[in-house]
């Protein structure tokens, strides 16, 4: 009489391949690093144009009034209050997107890949600790509304130099976006068994 254990056995290597193919998932996390690292090098670049055109450098100054696509009917010979509030917020769209990609390289490798074994480190990130797919996708929802606003916010401040139809759509976009992190945080609510001792 033969044993359906035994017989069975051999079968055991796919799904450990399957199991493991998780890890190919390792070199997408590797490039987003690399991205980030390019992102810290932009910021710093636009920091540095900034601290260069508040002492008077003209290159700096054009350099970051191109980056911004800021457009103006009188020449400038210096930063005006606008084109300071336009390179802020451009540097705080770069953090909040850097914010955004160690969400995803982060808690994607938790939750995808591998334990990180944080649990006793003082630098682990409070969110890490109740981490999962669900809590992953609406923080990312959260954050990508944040970057949105900030982009919303830097086309209304530069409103003169935008088409009316970019102005509408930009405004349109947002909405959408704050109508789908609010679909998504109410499924997950929904999802989401009810706490121990409730009824």
């Amino acid at each position: 009489m033969s044993h359906p254990a035994k017989a069975a056995a051999p079968i055991r290597a796919l799904p450990n391949l399957i199991f493991a193919s998780r890890w190919l998932q390792l070199p997408l996390y590797i490039g987003l690093i690399a991205a980030q690292a390019i992102y810290v090098f932009h910021f710093w670049v636009e920091l540095v144009h900034l601290v260069e055109a508040a002492f008077g450098n003209q290159e700096a100054l054009e350099k970051l009034i191109n980056g911004i696509g800021y457009k103006s009917d009188v020449a400038l010979t210096g930063l005006n209050e606008t084109v300071i509030m336009l390179v802020l917020l451009a540097l705080i769209d770069v953090v909040m997107i850097s914010n955004l990609l160690i969400m995803v390289i982060v808690g994607g490798y938790e939750t995808f890949v591998s334990r990180m074994h944080l649990e006793n480190h003082p630098d682990q990130p409070e969110w890490l600790s109740h981490v999962n797919a669900s809590v992953l996708k609406v923080k990312l929802a959260t954050a990508i509304i944040g970057i949105s606003s900030i982009h919303l916010l830097k086309t209304f401040i530069n409103a003169a130099n935008y088409d009316e139809k970019v102005l509408m759509w930009q405004t349109i976009i947002h909405v959408v976006f704050l109508l789908s992190a609010m679909a998504i945080a109410m499924t997950d609510r929904l999802m989401a068994p009810p706490p121990k001792g409730d009824h």
